[in-house]
C-alpha cells in the first residue's frame, strides 16, 4: 500500500504560478502511471496530466502548454508546475498512482484557488 500526500496548493491570482508536489510513502517506479486529477466545485473528476516511469506524458487539452508534470523516482515524488493559471483552474487537485491491474492509489487532495 502506497500513501500519497499532496502539497503546494493555495490562492493565486490569474496569470500566476503554483507548483504542486506529491510525496509517496513507497516506491513509485513500479506504478504504471503517476498523475494529477482535479475536481472543480459541482464538476466531475477530470484528468490533468499523467507520466509513466519512462517519462511519457499526457495532458488534458485545457492545460497543455501551461502545466508540466515531472517525477523524481529517487525521492518518490511527482510535481505539477502550473503556469498562466486561470480562474477555471480552481479545483481540488489529487495525486494518483494508477495501476493497470489492482487498486489505484489516491491522495487526499490539495485546493488550488485562482482568483483576484
Amino acid at each position: 500500500q502506497v500513501q500519497l500526500v499532496e502539497s503546494g496548493g493555495g490562492l493565486v491570482q490569474p496569470g500566476g504560478s503554483l507548483r504542486l508536489s506529491c510525496a509517496a510513502s513507497g516506491s513509485i517506479s513500479n506504478i504504471d502511471r503517476m498523475g494529477w486529477y482535479r475536481q472543480a466545485p459541482g464538476a466531475r473528476l477530470e484528468l490533468v496530466a499523467t507520466i509513466t516511469p519512462e517519462g511519457t506524458t499526457v495532458y488534458s487539452d485545457s492545460v497543455k502548454g501551461r502545466f508540466t508534470i515531472s517525477r523524481d523516482d529517487a525521492k518518490n515524488t511527482i510535481n505539477l508546475q502550473m503556469n498562466s493559471l486561470k480562474p477555471e483552474d480552481t479545483a481540488v487537485y489529487y495525486c494518483a498512482g494508477l495501476k493497470n491491474f489492482g487498486r489505484d492509489y489516491w491522495g487526499q487532495g490539495t485546493l488550488v484557488t485562482v482568483s483576484e
